[in-house]
């Protein structure tokens, strides 16, 4: 991770991240002032939801770590008001503090994994120095590692005020209407006589349909009160009139009139057809409501549905959405110009059909394992570009549940990694070349030491123990460089003890000088390179100032799991060197390499003290992080 959260030369970004305001305010923040420590000591994982924030014009707050520090959007700063600027890094419990426990608890479940949200949530806020009613909808996802670590939570904010008031106004216009009907202009009442072809009215429907009301108190033809429908809504009118009178059933239809005031009104009609002594349809007797507010609040859903989807539309990632069952039924503007597809072709499960074909069975199986279990889902597979060329993508995706965890929605993205990935290629390619020479080096030093020896024989065994040192440092060589998956060294499976004996091996350690007590574990590949990067630094620190600067030190390895907590300690204790004194400058940048490998990549903790009879490291792992089979106890239980 770099000191910023995206690059600082603006010429540099999209145009939606170089006009950020909050870029900016967020890169210049003191950070280290926060338990959340320096951006360049941030997990990419963190970086990476803070550029998807900063790109989307959905209001979006981060929480970060146990407190809920705070990390927003433009559009939730203009939501927050014109105290947005004292917010950021701040916890949560103290932005608002009208809302603090709210927040808190917010926070806490957020940290314990919980995917939650709230609909129509009212809360007083004070944004611009006065308490008053808000009502929002929010949605909580939290931010986690692969390792199953909770980094906090992303919260998406939606301000539905505007719309709750106006059903608050709607449901307050039905609560008139059913005490009075003859609330003027709200309900119309209406009796027809069907053989006789006579509508008898009240005031209130005769002027929904710009019909004079002594007219129709006396009674008039139908045709004078359809001829005030919409011209484009008689055929459904009619129809639901037909269809009553045909099964002498009840007739439900909304539609469009115009008063006499000119003003085009949506109205609600319900009545029933009631038969005469001979079976045959003869009267139909109803009432109309006036549903204008009602109407104009769907419009005002339907416009903020468009809204939503302009918002995705503008997102660089193509963005998906699917059922609880997995059946897909909505892609972004961003999918379909990517993969050149008809809308619509790619739903329900013919999505899998523009991954490249080695990829399908793969993502198919990965995909059905989260729906089955919940698990976010994360893939990289190769996606048919609309040019035909096969491009690597990252897919990514979360569920939305309920309040009882029910899973309501599935969310995804995916990402266009195709450059990254070549250049990670190209990389690993680089990193081989450099450790094929590196290793060159070693046999070269190797052919000199040998060739010496043979001048001087009385040296041989000085020769054949520099030997061995020099071969040592060659496998140590091989734990520590970085390794992708293809590169990793083979039968690199062993426990802690031996990883530990190898990579001290150089240092001339026997068992008097290197000792070790308590329990040893099994490790993997995976765990195997930060492992030996933490070794390789600690003994090489101890070969300079400590144990092993002289003849006389040694290394205690105390090591035990504690099963309660399912975590692997480890006491590193040098005695017998130089006198150590604690540090008084910065810390360097192999202690900064250490904390990387343990604290961000394995989600463990280092403690060092400075003894005056040497170093001690108190060093805790994840049992869950030193190998991928390991099975908690718990679990079984």
């Amino acid at each position: 991770m770099h000191n910023r959260i995206i690059a600082n030369d603006r010429t540099k970004l999209p145009q939606h991240l170089a006009t950020s305001f909050m870029h900016d305010l967020i890169d210049r923040f003191d950070w280290s002032t926060t338990s959340s420590g320096p951006i360049g000591t941030w997990p990419e994982t963190i970086g990476t939801t803070v550029r998807l924030m900063l790109s989307s014009d959905t209001p979006m707050v981060l929480l970060i770590g146990p407190e809920g520090l705070l990390i927003f959007n433009d559009a939730y700063a203009a939501f927050a008001g014109p105290r947005y600027k004292s917010l950021i890094g701040i916890p949560a419990a103290q932005a608002f503090p009208e809302i603090a426990d709210f927040n808190r608890e917010n926070v806490r479940r957020l940290s314990q994994g919980e995917t939650f949200g709230y609909k129509g949530m009212k809360l007083q806020l004070n944004r611009t120095g006065e308490l008053k009613d808000l009502w929002l909808d929010l949605e909580y996802i939290p931010i986690t590692e692969r390792s199953g670590e909770v980094l906090g939570g992303l919260v998406m904010v939606n301000e539905i005020t505007e719309r709750v008031e106006a059903e608050q106004q709607l449901a307050a216009s039905r609560e008139t209407m059913s005490f009075a009907l003859d609330a003027a202009g709200i309900v119309g009442t209406w009796d027809w006589d069907i053989r006789r072809d006579q509508v008898v009215a009240n005031r209130n429907f005769a002027e929904l349909y710009g019909v004079d009301p002594a007219a129709a108190a006396r009674g008039a033809p139908l045709g004078d009160f359809t001829a005030g429908v919409n011209a484009a809504d008689r055929p459904l009118l009619q129809q639901a009139i037909d269809s009553a009178i045909q099964e002498l059933g009840p007739v439900r239809v909304e539609y469009r009139v115009q008063d006499r005031q000119g003003i085009e009104r949506w109205v609600l009609a319900v009545g029933r057809v009631f038969p005469g002594e001979d079976g045959k349809a003869e009267r139909l007797p109803g009432v109309t409501v006036d549903i204008t507010e009602r109407k104009s609040t769907e419009m005002a859903l339907i416009d903020s549905e468009a809204r939503f989807r302009a918002i995705a539309d503008t997102m660089p990632q193509m963005v998906w959405s699917t059922r609880p069952d997995g059946y897909h039924d909505y892609y972004n503007a961003r999918w379909y110009e990517f993969t050149g597809m008809p809308e619509g072709s790619t739903d329900g499960e013919e999505w899998n059909g523009v991954f490249h074909p080695e990829d399908q069975q793969r993502a198919w199986e990965q995909w059905r394992h989260c729906l089955a279990t919940g698990d976010p889902y994360e893939i990289e597979y190769r996606l048919r570009h609309r040019s035909g060329q096969y491009r690597w993508t990252l897919g990514r995706a979360l569920p939305i549940r309920e309040a009882d965890g029910t899973i309501m929605r599935w969310f995804g993205t995916c990402t266009d990694i195709h450059e990254s990935k070549i250049a990670a290629v190209e990389r690993e390619i680089v990193a081989q070349e450099l450790s094929h020479r590196i290793k060159n080096i070693f046999a070269v030093l190797t052919g000199l030491v040998s060739l010496s020896g043979r001048q001087y024989p009385e040296m041989a065994p000085v020769v054949g123990e520099l030997r061995q040192r020099i071969a040592a440092l060659g496998r140590a060589h091989d734990f520590v460089r970085p390794h992708s998956h293809v590169s990793r060294v083979a039968g690199v499976d062993t426990t802690m003890h031996a990883l530990v004996a190898d990579l001290l091996s150089p240092y001339g350690t026997d068992a008097t000088r290197l000792i070790f007590r308590g329990e040893d574990v099994p490790i993997d590949d995976r765990a195997a390179t930060p492992l030996a990067l933490l070794f390789h630094e600690l003994a090489t620190n101890a070969a300079k100032y400590g144990a092993l600067a002289n003849n006389t030190g040694s290394i205690t390895l105390e090591t035990r799991v504690d099963q309660d907590s399912e975590t692997y300690h480890m006491d590193w204790i040098e005695s017998g060197g130089p006198v150590v004194a604690e540090p008084t400058t910065p810390s360097g940048f192999g202690t900064k390499l250490m904390a990387l490998s343990v604290n961000a990549q394995m989600g463990g903790t280092l403690i060092p003290t400075f003894a005056p009879d040497g170093l001690r490291m108190a060093i805790s792992i994840p049992m869950r992080s030193l190998t991928r089979i390991y099975v908690s106890p718990k679990a079984s239980a």
